[in-house]
Order: C-alpha cells, then sequence, then structure tokens
C-alpha cells in the first residue's frame, strides 16, 4: 500500500476507534477506511494480473496472545478470508500462532484492519456491562463471535462492492485465479491440514456483539441478525 494511501486509511481508522466517537462517527471513519482498503485490493489485483512481480503470493506469521486467544484468532480470519487470504491456526504458548497465506498487498489489507478492528473491539467489549449472574469470560467469548460473523459479512459485502464498480473486465475471473494461488500455495506448506474442530459457546454475548459489528458499518449492506454464532474458525 503506497505510504499516502496507508497514511490516510491509519487517520480513519485511528478516528474510529477513539473511545470519544459516537457509533455513527466511528461507523463514518471506518466505512470511509474499509472503502478505500477494498478499492485499493481490486486495483493491486489487476496492476498484479498485468505484471505478477508487483504483488507476489506470500506469507506471514501472526501471534494472538491471550486473553481471548482464539476469539482473536477466529476475528483474524474473518477479516483473512473476504481479502483473499488464508490462515492456519498453530497453538503458540498461551495462544495461537496465525500462518497467513496471501498476496503481499492482501496480507498488508489485513494486517491494517485486523488491528484496528482488535482495538475497536476491546473498545465495545469494555462498555458492554455482563448480564448479572452471567460468567464474564463465556459472554465476551459468544460477544467477540458474534462481532467476527457480522465483520466478515460486511466484508465480503465491501469486497463485491469494490469488484463491481472496478469498470474492467475480467475482474471476477482475476480474483478468483488469485484465491486459487493463495489455496495451493497453503496445500504446499499444510498437505495434511486438518479442520477445526465444532465449537460451542455458552454465552449470551453474541447478538450484543453482532450488533457492535453492524455499528462498524465497513460499507455494505446491513446483516440480518442471525440464529447463533459460527461454531467454527473453519481454518
Amino acid at each position: 500500500m503506497s505510504q499516502a494511501m496507508l497514511s490516510k486509511v491509519r487517520k480513519l481508522l485511528a478516528q474510529a476507534e477513539d473511545p470519544a466517537c459516537t457509533p455513527a462517527e466511528s461507523a463514518a471513519f471506518t466505512a470511509k477506511a474499509t472503502e478505500l482498503i477494498a478499492r485499493y485490493g481490486v486495483d493491486r489485483a489487476l496492476l498484479a494480473a498485468r505484471d505478477p512481480a508487483t504483488d507476489p503470493v506470500g506469507d506471514r506469521v501472526v501471534e494472538v496472545v491471550a486473553p481471548y486467544a482464539r476469539d482473536k484468532a477466529g476475528l483474524l480470519a474473518a477479516v483473512a478470508d473476504p481479502m483473499r487470504c488464508r490462515c492456519v491456526r498453530r497453538r503458540h504458548g498461551s495462544g495461537f500462532a496465525m500462518h497467513l497465506f496471501g498476496f503481499a498487498s492482501d496480507l498488508e489489507r489485513v494486517d491494517v484492519l485486523f488491528t484496528s478492528l482488535l482495538v475497536q473491539a476491546a473498545h465495545g467489549l469494555a462498555g458492554t456491562p455482563v448480564p448479572p449472574g452471567e460468567q464474564p469470560a463465556a459472554f465476551r467469548r459468544s460477544w467477540l463471535a458474534g462481532f467476527a460473523q457480522v465483520i466478515g459479512a460486511r466484508l465480503r459485502a465491501a469486497e463485491a462492492e469494490a469488484a463491481s464498480g472496478a469498470g474492467e473486465p475480467g475482474v471476477a475471473l482475476v480474483l478468483a485465479d488469485r484465491s486459487d494461488r493463495v489455496q495451493r500455495r497453503l496445500a504446499e506448506v499444510y498437505p495434511r491440514l486438518r479442520a477445526a474442530p465444532r465449537r460451542r459457546l455458552a454465552g449470551t454475548g453474541f447478538a450484543s456483539g453482532a450488533d457492535a459489528g453492524r455499528r462498524a458499518d465497513l460499507g455494505g449492506p446491513v446483516v440480518g441478525t442471525g440464529t447463533g454464532p459460527e461454531r467454527g474458525l473453519g481454518r
């Protein structure tokens, strides 16, 4: 990402992260940042289709630490997947090492947005009281699951809108080819990868976390309330 673009996106996200922001203000800042990130992703994909050396497939490891390491890993997966990156979760100490695969520009996009969303999620959790009689950790895990699920849906909508608005033929084929190449790279490194086990969450915070994800308003259509959290990370 160019330094000018990166600076603009980070400034918008920093404003969205400010606890003094109203939900509407935070939504506006985050929506604009995500629009820029999505458009940048499509632009880099089209450029790389003409000159592959400008955006190679690569990988990086992101350490996700306690507390709520598994839930943070779920948020990272929810950000990475719509941006055509794939991740493998590996146990690392009390947390996880998330091995991400993707094109260089997409890995950079994931890093910038995930870092901001962690801060926004922390603010959201701090401002959400745990219902009387409920175990705080269980409530917060389910809250984070709701937040991650809605964020993932909104990012998919933003990416689809950027692709449809690119105004160039063959965009869908270019993006599909990039996804295939990333998947092949992952399979080369992890030829016997197993899916994560199904997860059951007992807390009642899912709906509250989903509402917080909707307030982030990542530039896509409103996502309706689901009947429950996603049961596994998927990767």
